[in-house]
């Protein structure tokens, strides 16, 4: 691959998550009415439509306004910083990509809708895992990946008492 095609992975995996999180939540729109569930799995997994109107895991509910803000604010930061924070390896480019798709799909859902649309329903027995959709699964393993990478490549101490690493 050139540097160029290297250089816009971030771009084109952030379109190809924006158009796979935005497809299936059309889907599930269009083939659920809110609350409506389908068991896939039993005692595993359901297909669930539910509206959010907070931030993940329905945290901050009724806070649309300020989340759509956030997401823009983030957005930029990102493009702005992305040198700053980010190093030129694969693994840091699709974690950009898996970002910046993920925050565009659901900021997609909060200025078109007004809530985000979350279907992915997993439980066990008595505990459940609140819903989500796929920009949410893009971004926790965005910032998974981000934080794994950038962890392992810290560069090692000198041994010597009191010395840290810079920085």
């Amino acid at each position: 691959m050139t540097r160029g095609r290297t250089n816009m992975l971030p771009l084109w995996l952030g379109f190809a998550i924006l158009a796979l999180d935005q497809t299936t939540k059309l889907w599930i729109r269009g083939a659920f009415h809110p609350g409506e569930s389908w068991n896939i799995a039993p005692a595993f997994f359901n297909l669930t439509y539910v509206r959010n109107t907070g931030a993940a895991w329905g945290m901050l509910g009724g806070l649309n306004g300020w989340l759509t803000v956030l997401s823009v604010v983030l957005l930029i930061l990102l493009v702005v910083f992305r040198r700053t924070w980010l190093s030129d390896s694969l693994a840091h480019r699709i974690a950009l990509g898996g970002l910046i798709g993920g925050i565009l799909g659901n900021l997609a859902d909060r200025a078109r809708l007004g809530f985000v649309v979350d279907f992915l329903d997993f439980h066990f027995r008595s505990w459940h895992f609140p819903a989500f959709n796929v920009a949410d699964a893009a971004i926790c393993v965005s910032v998974g990946l981000y934080l794994l990478t950038t962890a392992s490549s810290r560069p090692a101490t000198s041994g010597a008492p009191g010395v840290s690493p810079p920085l």
